[in-house]
């Protein structure tokens, strides 16, 4: 007799915290639920969709990879019982437990890996496959096209064992993350009146404007990406004409847009985009 879904979650669940992998459940759309009513409808500050912890004021983090556990209490007591019933899949943490997942998500990404990559356990997705390491690393998304890496900090599907001996983490992968300088394009639009002091905007404002973007970037509840280039070209807009407006500055911008999730790339496209929407 075939087993209800969420009762099979629910022991894939503990099957896995028997081997110490933390665990964790995950809603429709794979992402996971908030699991104190504080932390509901992300009321408590966390991203968007609950996919990263927020600054709330739970006895413990209560949602995304945070609340990943081995405890079997914690995964068949109350809190969980609800979740375990809408339940779409079960989730773990990779760093948790001491590993990597380069996440491959198309053809092309995963043509690149085995050009580019020691062979190790490989686990077949929807759209892709999971390339599992032995060694944990600093988690990061789009590092390049199609390829995220799941570790500390994250989450990933379970979607079974796999196939293959599981290997080393390669220093080809720790690699991908390594910090660059944000591709900010300068701006380079003339100054008024053919160059010189900017007549109409001090430093002053300068400064206050760009505060304020950052703090609209970081409080952004949802719809993240539409922020971010809302934000970039109303800075474009208002300080983008004059010279004053730097690389330090842009670089400001970008910084409080990655820690919000977006990657370099991203950040990037969308500044190109508020200049080109700009006529810059």
């Amino acid at each position: 007799m075939t087993q209800p879904t969420d009762i099979r979650h629910l022991q894939t669940a503990l099957d896995l915290a028997a081997l110490t992998v933390p665990v964790l459940p995950l809603r429709a759309g794979k992402v996971p639920f908030a699991n104190c009513p504080a932390c509901r409808e992300n009321v408590c500050g966390g991203r968007p969709n609950m996919k990263s912890p927020g600054p709330c004021h739970c006895p413990r983090p209560c949602h995304a990879w945070a609340a990943a556990t081995t405890i079997p209490a914690t995964i068949t007591g109350a809190t969980w019982a609800t979740a375990w019933k809408h339940a779409t899949a079960v989730a773990y943490h990779p760093g948790g437990t001491g590993l990597t997942v380069v996440d491959l998500d198309h053809a092309d990404a995963i043509a690149w890996a085995r050009e580019t990559l020691p062979a190790t356990r490989t686990v077949r997705t929807t759209r892709g496959e999971h390339w599992i390491y032995r060694g944990a690393m600093q988690s990061a998304n789009a590092v390049r096209d199609g390829v995220d890496i799941k570790s500390t900090m994250s989450y990933a599907r379970w979607l079974g064992p796999g196939t293959g001996t599981m290997t080393a983490l390669p220093d080809a992968v720790r690699a991908l993350v390594v910090k660059k300088p944000s591709p900010v394009r300068p701006v380079t639009a003339p100054l008024p009146n053919g160059g010189g002091e900017c007549r109409h905007r001090t430093p002053a404002f300068l400064e206050r404007g760009i505060a304020m973007a950052e703090q609209r970037i970081a409080a952004a509840a949802d719809g993240v990406h539409a922020t971010v280039y809302r934000t970039f070209l109303a800075v474009l807009s208002t300080h983008g004409r004059c010279g004053c407006l730097t690389d330090t500055h842009a670089e400001r911008l970008f910084a409080a847009a990655q820690t919000r999730g977006e990657s370099a790339r991203h950040c990037s496209d969308a500044w190109s985009n508020a200049r080109t929407a700009l006529g810059m």
